[in-house]
């Protein structure tokens, strides 16, 4: 019988040491690169789901920000509106601030000439953005977009089909939030 110190494998890749296979360096080193590969891959997923949510949220940011603050609350009387923004007067909610006649609201759906529309100005600009839970909504459509898009990340490239299935539910509940409120 020969001795087992000496013996390899037909691949030539293991050799056995007093009975316990042992992988040669080349092999381990492989394993290894591999390994940092699949790691490396997973980093990169996760930095680019991160990515995305964060370019939703910092798009939705300010005009989210304002539509739920208290500050510089009234009503806008629609009075013209083009494919890309509506105009008209501005009576404010607080009896010491001033009217404005002409401010622009840059969200032109559902909205009709003659409708008086909800809204809070922007400071030092004649910009106004939609209150109340229609208002939140519409600005949070890009994060509601990007946690759509990051669910089919999550789910195709980091094979995570839970946390990408809560994550496109909770986009879409966004997404529907928007779309009744309108």
């Amino acid at each position: 019988m020969a001795d087992l110190a000496d013996e390899t494998d037909v691949t030539g890749s293991a050799r056995r040491v007093g009975g316990a296979a042992r992988r040669g360096r080349l092999r381990r080193a492989g394993e290894s690169a591999y390994g940092l590969l699949l790691l490396a891959r997973q980093v990169a997923l996760v930095g680019l789901v991160l990515l995305i949510v964060a370019a939703g949220v910092r798009t939705s940011w300010s005009a989210a920000g304002w539509a739920a603050a208290k500050d510089g609350r009234g009503t806008m009387t629609v009075a013209h509106c083009s494919d890309e923004e509506c105009t008209g007067s501005f009576e404010p909610a607080a009896v010491d601030a001033a009217p404005q006649d002409r401010v622009v609201l840059k969200d032109t759906v559902g909205t009709k000439v003659g409708e008086r529309v909800a809204v809070a100005t922007r400071p030092g600009t004649a910009e106004v953005v939609r209150t109340g839970a229609a208002g939140v909504f519409r600005a949070c459509l890009p994060v509601g977009g990007a946690l759509v898009l990051a669910a089919v990340v999550i789910a195709g490239g980091l094979r995570m089909r839970r946390t990408a299935w809560v994550t496109g539910v909770a986009g879409l509940g966004v997404l529907v939030g928007a779309f009744v409120t309108m």
